[in-house]
């Protein structure tokens, strides 16, 4: 089988998986952090919430590299 890339002759970037990165977008009232996480392209990424501990756990546990605006 081949890649849709192969085929139309669009080369995908490159990516590293074991590059994460985190973009805090905000610190709510009760405590949720709400969050953007990526893996490999940093503009790609999902909205994640988590209470402060958790998210403090997630980030090292993962070892992201913050994006802080």
């Amino acid at each position: 089988m081949t890649s849709p890339s192969a085929t139309t002759g669009d080369a995908l970037p490159d990516v590293d998986v074991t590059r994460k990165f985190v973009s805090r977008v905000e610190r709510h009232a009760d405590g949720l952090v709400s969050f953007e996480f990526a893996i490999g392209w940093p503009e790609l990424s999902v909205d994640l919430l988590l209470p402060e501990p958790a998210f403090t756990a997630f980030c090292d546990r993962h070892q992201v590299t913050r994006l802080e605006t």
